[in-house]
């Protein structure tokens, strides 16, 4: 595997992923983060998609039952034509980030993958506490390592002609549970073993992302594989950002298409806009750290979709990108976000 990728067809070269988006969901069940709505407001729970009720939606995601269910036949049709714009856009790979606890469907990512002609990196490992079943949260560091290891080099336990290409994401809440610090430490063994890529999501707390870099470093993991995910609803700073980057890890702005700064799962948090998020990507940019930046949508949810009123997995090519030439990126940098730091990240070293 030294010098490949694995997509959920097989091994490629680095050079063939094209534009890449490194933090997406096409399959997935979220009922973990399920938010009861306002007492005036409960009877739209368990609503249907219509115009009337799609800015609510929009607002309170996490409140419309059918919304947080990414895994339906029709959204798999839905998924299925939105691959197929995406390639038609330039798109060339989605890395998969639903793990353990996610309800996650590697097989349907192999059909997708064949049908539509582009490459599909599905994750290992597991995702925060609150999405486990009770008999998983005894599990021992060494018993996910091992798992992790397994699904990257022998094959899935879903689907065993399918393997992993990535570790992640790894879910962490604010404060840690010892279930995900643990989660943490086999991630580190399982790269330290395989020169794997690692994905994960911090707390929702600024220092998070520098606690799980502990974790993760003093367990043996390598920092040149590790990307943190959701920095734009975690470090709202420009001087936290770049002291975090600093440290060596991947920044990952993966929200790209939330325009709505009531942030459901933390009100504390104004959850910054597309227009924020490229100002502080040409920060890093400006500091350095331009070859550690890879940017996604993380589609987790219907109302993101296009079938369902949304901006699409299209929408950083088509909106964004033209963006960020008019804030002061160049075609350059747009590469390094889209291509050559996505290849550098998931080719294995091991």
């Amino acid at each position: 595997m030294k010098g490949k990728v694995q997509t959920v067809c097989g091994l490629v070269e680095p050079g063939a992923l094209g534009r890449t988006y490194t933090h997406e969901h096409l399959f997935m069940d979220f009922d973990c983060a399920y938010t009861p709505a306002k007492s005036e407001d409960k009877h739209l729970e368990d609503s249907e998609f219509t115009m009337q009720n799609l800015g609510w939606i929009r607002q309170n995601p996490y409140s419309h039952k059918l919304n947080i269910k990414l895994h339906e036949s029709e959204v798999m049709v839905a998924i299925m034509d939105e691959m197929a714009s995406f390639k038609k856009r330039g798109g060339g790979t989605i890395v998969e980030n639903s793990t353990f606890g996610l309800n996650r469907n590697v097989s349907f990512l192999r059909d997708l993958s064949s049908k539509q002609g582009v490459h599909i990196i599905a994750g290992a490992g597991y995702y925060v506490q609150a999405a486990q079943k009770k008999e998983t949260l005894g599990t021992s560091v060494e018993q996910m390592a091992e798992f992790m290891k397994r699904e990257l080099t022998v094959g899935c336990d879903d689907n065993p002609d399918v393997k992993c290409g990535i570790i992640g994401e790894i879910g962490c809440s604010w404060p840690l549970y010892d279930f995900e610090r643990h989660t943490i430490q086999a991630a580190a063994h399982a790269q330290a073993s395989t020169g794997c890529p690692v994905m994960f999501h911090p707390g929702r707390n600024d220092s998070a992302p520098e606690e799980i870099f502990r974790v993760y470093t003093e367990a043996g993991g390598d920092v040149k594989k590790m990307v943190m995910g959701h920095l734009d609803r975690t470090i709202h700073t420009l001087e936290k950002l770049v002291e975090f980057a600093s440290l060596g890890s991947y920044c990952e702005y993966d929200l790209f298409g939330i325009e709505t700064s009531h942030y459901q799962l933390n009100t504390h948090i104004d959850m910054p806009s597309d227009a924020q998020r490229i100002q502080r990507i040409k920060h890093l940019f400006d500091n350095g750290f331009g070859e550690k930046i890879l940017i996604a949508h993380d589609i987790h949810t219907k109302h993101r979709l296009q079938a369902y009123g949304g901006h699409g997995f299209c929408h950083i090519l088509e909106n964004v990108v033209p963006k960020m030439l008019d804030r002061g990126l160049n075609q350059d940098d747009v590469d390094k976000m889209l291509i050559s730091n996505p290849a550098t990240w998931l080719t294995f070293t091991k």
